[in-house]
């Protein structure tokens, strides 16, 4: 009886949940991102597998062991650099915040002495000023640059091309936008951009700099291909993490877990290596801080809470209000997930489309109201008086004027007075999260007043995110949740009557949980956690509210980054087939397509005809034998087609083969020719002029297509096809009928060849069939001409395959 009340409990609230309007059937503006028009997308995959054609195996032949190691030694120089670069970076938006927030507390507070009115018209005027930069420039400058950037990451790391989210510009818009919009109080974070701006300052460094703007170097141009930028971006977004958090490990962990669909063991070395790296810069930054350089509020900032001399046990009895967080946060993160969700979705199908300039007034009547409520509401809150001083505690009540800290006078008539609302309000984030997390500070805040800000907090942090600014809500969500945690820990320290249980250990449960209700992140966050509170005994009970607050979440929707990634229409590939798949096969996912072919030796004219009448990026090239039979001999990619036309160098007046073995021709390319530049969007048919005596020209294909394409039986089934299509990051497969000979059979023992042995004298014990003696039950060797012709072609491209 009781598992079927639950059952129907949980349908009921399913289906009231399936009532709140998602983002199906929304259509998107454009603006850095995707464009829909009449129902087809123009996303086009990264192309992360290594073409083996002739030129590229020619390339790789004239390589020796020296350049191998040189190759190895600039990616872990890449890495430094990246490092250096996100921490320098990460440095300069805190202290510009830091700064511009403190100064502005600071002269608010010396104003609201004399005239509440002024102080509070000045305190809304520098709000407006800094939120009106960041918006402005996004719009006018980087419309990449708004939001968090890490759906956009996380899809160009599952191998989706999003035009413009790695550009110079991106980042410009993305470092001076976060001190606009963060510095100016929004109810946002600036962690969620400091990942994109690391992948942004990893993809720079990978193509050399941006040659828009006259700032690249030759010398760096040393990654040519879509792999290696993606290990580079994947290094930036751990950067990126490290730099925000000072969570080195936690950089790795969320590269690992979130963004990154393909890993690998020499990939993990470069990245623990990238945010170790930033870990030393950014400690050294705040060393050389603390000496006054960096300004009078400089020493602030880059979140840290140290809650080592806080509650340092816990009893059996404290498990169930924990469980509560956990539960309290898979839902309030689950409804955050889906009123966010609803918001964008209607700001994209209606209000941005109005133009830019809505969407500067948009974010201005945003800071307006912000700033209203932050100062406006500690006023409805009668000031306290200050609790008897502690002198161990070494907290001060109330603190000084411009000063960090708890307890706070704001627009009290004594002296020994403070306004709890106020220390939450008119505060920096950093430093309104370190205040809940705070230890040795009972009954500082009441339930009303945590109560009221929980409330306006979490109502402006759906209403900001959105908006035309660059924003993160890794600590907008902090905020959330330590505010109910501590609320829970209040009525925890009432019921109990326990002096040993301190508020600030259930504020950082409380944050941890409307994390993982949110993000659905669980041993990143766990670590993050850890990291920044800088006490590893409450690790258990981190671990218990994030999977009971995931558990919870994962009821009612996706995580935050996949609901915001479908709304933006990035095609992502997760990490497990759709259940219907197991009911389909690889024919089944290709019969709707009409498969491209191009001959061995095919017309110039009819290269372009094929170029201007479909969007296709991989084409499957077909020869005949001398039987007459049609042969399957590889891919040949859009991309390297329109590097031919351009160059003219490979066109011939003979519609025959130059070599019939097609190995021995001269290569007039350079591999890495055939490179798509990160920054653009590379060749178009349009941008290339061919005479009428051009069109009259032939090119034999087989010296540049890929003669090892990866090839699948059309009855395997579709959840082996996606899982080998995600796990080896592919970008078209091959579809063919089912072979009817084998040539031999590969196993672990065939693989294990040691160095520096003659691969002609050295005898494997292989299952191989070659060679071997004809046997009734083996299957023998095939001929060129037995060989299937593919049936279809599965691609990774959303239309344009």
């Amino acid at each position: 009886m009781l598992s079927n009340h639950l059952q129907n409990g949980f349908e009921t609230a399913k289906l009231v949940w399936s009532q709140i309007p998602n983002s199906d059937d929304s259509e998107l503006d454009g603006v850095g991102l995707l464009s829909t028009s009449g129902g087809s997308s123009s996303v086009n995959s990264l192309d992360y597998e290594v073409i083996e054609n002739y030129a590229y195996r020619e390339e790789q032949a004239q390589r020796g062991r020296l350049y191998v190691g040189y190759y190895v030694g600039v990616k872990w120089f890449f890495a430094l650099l990246i490092g250096i670069g996100t921490a320098i970076a990460a440095v300069f938006i805190n202290l510009s915040v830091e700064n511009f927030a403190g100064w502005k507390f600071s002269l608010t507070f010396s104003i609201i002495q004399k005239s509440y009115i002024v102080g509070f018209l000045v305190y809304i005027l520098i709000n407006l000023g800094l939120v009106f930069s960041s918006v402005y420039i996004v719009t006018k400058f980087a419309p990449a640059a708004a939001g968090s950037g890490i759906p956009e990451i996380k899809g160009y790391l599952n191998g989706v091309d999003i035009h413009g989210i790695l550009l110079f510009r991106t980042l410009i818009g993305k470092i001076f936008g976060s001190i606009g919009s963060v510095g100016g109080g929004l109810a946002l974070g600036k962690e969620g951009p400091l990942v994109h701006t690391g992948a942004c300052i990893a993809s720079l460094l990978g193509q050399g700099g941006s040659t828009k703007y006259h700032l690249s170097s030759r010398w760096l141009q040393v990654f040519k291909s879509d792999r290696d930028r993606r290990d580079l971006v994947t290094c930036g977004c751990a950067a990126g993490v490290a730099a925000a958090f000072r969570a080195p490990v936690g950089g790795v962990l969320f590269a690992l877990e979130e963004v990154t669909s393909w890993w690998r063991s020499q990939l993990m070395w470069r990245v623990f290596f990238t945010s170790a790296i930033v870990a030393v810069v950014v400690r050294s930054a705040m060393g050389w801080c603390k000496s006054g350089k960096c300004g009078h509020f400089g020493s602030g900032g880059f979140i840290i809470w140290d809650i080592s001399d806080g509650q340092e046990d816990y009893s059996f009895e404290e498990l169930l209000p924990m469980a509560v967080i956990g539960v309290i946060g898979g839902f309030l993160g689950a409804l955050f997930n889906q009123l966010t969700l609803y918001m964008t979705s209607w700001r994209r199908n209606y209000l941005h489309k109005k133009g830019n300039r809505v969407k500067i007034i948009e974010a201005c009547v945003i800071s307006v109201i912000t700033s209203v409520i932050s100062f406006g509401l500690p006023l409805l809150r009668k000031c306290t008086p200050c609790p008897e001083s502690d002198p161990d505690s070494g907290i001060e009540c109330p603190r000084p004027p411009g000063m960090y800290g708890n307890y706070v006078n704001f627009y009290c008539s004594k002296e020994n007075e403070y306004n709890d609302l106020a220390t939450i309000f008119f505060n920096t984030q950093d430093d309104a999260i370190r205040n809940l997390f705070s230890a040795k500070t009972i009954h500082e805040y009441s339930a009303q007043s945590l109560l009221t800000f929980l409330v306006m907090f979490y109502t402006l942090a759906v209403v900001t995110f959105g908006t035309a600014v660059p924003a993160g809500q890794f600590v907008p969500g902090i905020m959330i949740g330590s505010t109910y945690g501590r609320l829970v820990g209040m009525f925890v320290v009432k019921f109990y009557k326990k002096l040993n249980i301190e508020e600030g250990t259930y504020a950082l449960l409380g944050a941890a949980s409307f994390l993982g209700g949110s993000m659905r992140m669980t041993v990143t966050l766990c670590v993050i956690m850890v990291e920044i509170s800088n006490n590893l005994k409450f690790l258990p009970l981190i671990m218990l509210v994030l999977l009971i607050s995931k558990a919870v979440g994962d009821a009612f929707n996706e995580g935050f980054y996949e609901e915001q990634a479908r709304l933006k229409g990035i095609p992502l590939l997760e990490s497990r087939p759709k259940y219907k798949m197991r009911q389909m096969t690889a024919k089944d996912a290709c019969v709707s397509q009409k498969v491209v072919f191009l001959p061995r030796v095919v017309k110039v004219a009819d290269i372009v005809s094929i170029l201007r009448t479909n969007k296709h990026n991989g084409f499957p090239v077909i020869d005949h034998t001398r039987n007459g039979e049609r042969l399957v001999v590889g891919l040949m990619l859009r991309s390297h087609l329109l590097v031919l036309l351009q160059s003219k160098v490979d066109f011939q007046h003979s519609p025959l083969p130059c070599d019939p073995t097609g190995g021995s021709k001269q290569i007039r390319h350079n591999f890495s020719e055939f490179v798509k530049p990160v920054s653009s969007k590379g060749l178009s048919i349009d941008d290339i002029y061919l005479s009428s005596d051009d069109l009259e020209m032939y090119i034999d294909l087989a010296p540049f297509l890929n003669p090892s394409p990866y090839v699948v039986p059309e009855d395997m089934s579709l959840t082996k096809v996606y899982n080998l299509f995600r796990q080896l990051g592919l970008r078209h497969i091959f579809v063919v009928p089912r072979a009817s000979r084998v040539i031999g059979v590969i196993t672990r023992k065939d693989l294990l060849i040691e160095e520096g042995e003659d691969s002609t004298t050295v005898e494997l014990q292989s299952t191989s069939v070659r060679g071997r003696r004809r046997d009734k039950n083996v299957l023998h060797g095939t001929t060129e001409a037995e060989r299937p012709l593919l049936s279809g072609l599965l691609v990774q491209d959303h239309i344009t395959g």
